[in-house]
């Protein structure tokens, strides 16, 4: 497996390991991450903000993070995004400190917000930029 194919196994696979109500954030035309934890039992939700052609097996919503509607994500214990724009970090973390959920984030290249949040190594470094039950004065803004 090569190129960003690997990254999305390596993302999917972790958050199947970790997570049972999962949404991945800015799908786009990209369902691999999706793919692999679907393929692990679990059932996985997707949002963007554009129509997004994905399949039948992958729940699809569409709405807009800067004024997210919260019962796209009702339940959720984690939010994931595969190479998000810079600019969608902060609403990332303002959604996940509402819904008291994990924020993962795999960036491109070298990026990062913040101080970067904790990173986890899962074959490819995650940005864990909220823990549920974290105190937010410690959480990256």
């Amino acid at each position: 497996m090569d190129g960003y194919k690997h990254i999305e196994h390596c993302v999917g696979a972790y958050i199947a390991a970790h997570y049972h109500h999962p949404v991945e954030i800015g799908v786009g035309k990209n369902p691999d991450a999706a793919r692999c934890v679907h393929d692990a039992g679990i059932s996985i939700r997707a949002i963007d903000i554009h129509p997004c052609l994905l399949p039948d097996w992958l729940s699809f919503t569409r709405d807009d993070i800067f004024s997210p509607d919260l019962s796209c994500y009702a339940g959720a214990d984690v939010l994931y995004a595969v190479r998000p724009a810079e600019e969608m970090i902060p609403p990332l973390v303002a959604l996940a400190k509402k819904l008291d959920c994990d924020l993962v984030v795999y960036h491109l290249g070298f990026e990062s917000y913040g101080d970067g949040g904790k990173i986890v190594d899962c074959g490819v470094p995650l940005h864990y930029y909220y823990r549920r039950g974290q105190n937010p004065s410690k959480s990256v803004d």
